[in-house]
């Protein structure tokens, strides 16, 4: 266990059937060495917890950060805890978005007690074996899960049917719309419906991973693991903290002209009608129409406009909470509390004080 105390290195005894468990293009990271306790070097170690991770065509790199967390994990446990094979529906090589290819082996019966259906750059035809490979996970696996845009793939298997679940923010109104019955919640960094794990875009396969070693080996383990990748133990906020900017994407000038006109007069009130006047259209007319284009109130837009500009002053760390909240129309500090209560479900003390810490760090 990854404790403060010295930990000294060793060979792990049976390195070639563990390089040939990972994979051939898996890293053979656990295999290589160990660390283990000084204080209780002959403790007995965990058995091997299986690992499938699915990977299809343009997959993306990012969601090996997953495997980089349970790599880790072997390290602070001392043993090979965790054994990552990279499952594809046809086996052989398998070409990321990046361009860098894998190697994987098909489908089979083989037992895993996790199964990871990883992210696509964009979401791929999900052909009928993925489809029967996903139902066959969850009912022989432990769990089953799906960062980013791997959603898409348990909810065409109709594993998300009725559950909770998330995905990158980007694609979280088209999930909802391909799969009413699902309850997407796009504002989660990842969520845990029975045994069924989904998480939001990009790094938070990280965070998915975080909360799997926790559930399996607990905080301390955890807690090692993401201070070696340099990463919150738990994060806070939803994924509203990182899209208010970008998912304000309209499909008409006129919207587009009334969002353009928000962000250059954050200081201002921002009223319906001011945003409608901008957009050439009358107050009705263009409440209908930015909510149809944007999927949001205007009201609630400009509040996200406004918590997204006042987090990147925070961050900068030149003013005051007072100028902060008057030069992003809040007026003043406590009205701009409860909007990034609402908003990133944290204090704006929280994000300078986390801010400072990472130039800290």
């Amino acid at each position: 266990m990854c404790t403060k105390a010295k930990c000294v290195t060793q060979n792990f005894p049976d390195r070639d059937a563990l390089q040939a468990r990972i994979g051939e293009t898996a890293w053979q990271f656990a295999s290589s060495r160990n660390i283990v306790s000084r204080k209780n070097p002959a403790r007995k170690l965990p058995p091997m917890h299986r690992v499938g991770f699915v990977v299809f065509p343009r997959f993306q790199l990012m969601g090996f950060a997953a495997v980089t967390a349970f790599e880790m994990a072997n390290s602070a446990i001392g043993g090979p805890a965790y054994g990552i094979e990279l499952l594809s529906e046809a086996g052989g090589e398998v070409k990321s978005s990046a361009g860098f290819g894998v190697l994987t082996k098909s489908f089979d019966d083989t037992p895993y007690e996790t199964v990871i259906f990883g992210a696509g750059a964009t979401i791929e035809p999900i052909t009928p074996g993925l489809i029967a490979f996903a139902r066959h996970a969850l009912e022989t696996s432990r769990r089953v899960a799906a960062p980013c845009t791997g959603a898409f793939v348990l909810a065409e298997a109709g594993l998300l049917d009725g559950r909770r679940a998330t995905t990158h923010w980007a694609f979280a109104r088209q999930l909802q719309e391909r799969f009413p019955a699902v309850k997407v919640e796009d504002d989660r960094i990842f969520i845990v419906d029975g045994s069924v794990w989904t998480s939001a875009g990009m790094t938070a396969s990280i965070d998915l991973a975080l909360a799997m070693i926790e559930k399996d080996h607990g905080q301390d383990v955890a807690r090692c693991v993401a201070r070696k990748l340099v990463v919150y133990h738990r994060r806070a906020g939803g994924q509203s903290q990182f899209s208010a900017l970008l998912e304000l994407e309209p499909k008409s000038d006129r919207i587009q002209k009334s969002i353009d006109y928000a962000k250059a007069n954050l200081r201002g009130a921002l009223s319906v009608e001011d945003l409608a006047d901008a957009a050439g259209l009358s107050p009705r007319q263009f409440s209908r129409a930015f909510r149809s284009e944007t999927g949001q109130s205007p009201a609630k837009a400009v509040e996200n406009l406004r918590v997204e500009a006042a987090r990147l002053m925070m961050e900068q760390g030149r003013h005051s909470m007072d100028v902060i909240a008057v030069e992003t129309g809040f007026a003043d500090p406590d009205r701009m509390r409860r909007a990034f209560l609402r908003t990133l479900g944290q204090p704006p003390q929280t994000i300078r004080r986390n801010a400072r810490d990472r130039v800290s760090a």
